[in-house]
């Protein structure tokens, strides 16, 4: 192996295998010890897997690590930072896409969205305890913990969307620009059936945030919806 595009495919394709390896050592442990407990474990393993790789890495590219982050990345100006950002979020569900078209090209839709909300009922609480350690929640961190722990969902950089206070113990949230229907929509096609997989991931989200959360879903394609929305939700006591 010479050539530097060989070399370069191999690096890109370790860094894939470390990431796959890192996710299937995560389902052996939640398979075997619980989700609670595999979060406990991942905190660990992701901590000192993170640094051991970052600290490796700086000293084969020769940067800086200032506290925990790369300094290359605390060095750009704000707004290409907020661009790296929000295009991360965007590879991220471009990813869900991708892995949606191939079960359906290889299999049908039904077993399509089957595997995509399976998925949601894993990554929604994973996502919810990445969260609420990046915003340091309390416990119990209730419905305004919920209605911060959204806004740094990572449809929260893709999607546009809003809240709005109901009782002293609910709230509304709505989606009210969702980029994969917006898209559908400008191609004259109708809205993706999103609600079964929708009810996963909202529930299992708010559940993560704080157990006593009730999730309720008030309109989710294929139901018809107002044009200022596409999905719209009630979390309360």
């Amino acid at each position: 192996m010479n050539s530097k595009e060989e070399k370069a495919r191999l690096v890109i394709d370790f860094f894939h295998r470390t990431m796959m390896h890192h996710a299937m050592w995560y389902a052996e442990v939640k398979q075997r010890l619980g989700q609670e407990k595999a979060f406990e474990v991942l905190g660990a393993a992701y901590k000192n897997s993170y640094d051991l790789q970052m600290k490796r890495l700086a000293k084969v590219l020769n940067f800086e690590m200032k506290d925990d982050i790369p300094a290359p990345l605390l060095d750009l100006p704000d707004d290409l930072l907020d661009s790296l950002r929000d295009n991360a979020a965007v590879n991220w569900l471009a990813n869900d896409g991708v892995w949606f078209q191939a079960v359906e090209f290889s299999k049908d839709m039904q077993e399509a969205k089957h595997c995509n909300d399976a998925c949601w009922a894993q990554f929604s609480p994973f996502e919810a305890w990445s969260v609420k350690k990046i915003l340091k929640l309390q416990e119990p961190c209730g419905l305004e913990g919920l209605k911060q722990a959204l806004q740094y969902r990572l449809y929260a950089f893709i999607n546009k969307q809003s809240f709005a206070d109901e009782t002293h113990s609910s709230f509304i949230f709505k989606m009210n620009d969702c980029r994969v229907q917006s898209a559908r929509k400008r191609k004259g096609l109708d809205d993706y059936p999103c609600k079964s997989g929708g009810v996963v991931e909202y529930t299992e989200f708010a559940k993560a945030i704080d157990p006593r959360i009730k999730t309720e879903c008030l309109g989710c394609p294929p139901d018809k919806h107002l044009e200022e929305w596409y999905c719209a939700w009630r979390f309360f006591y």
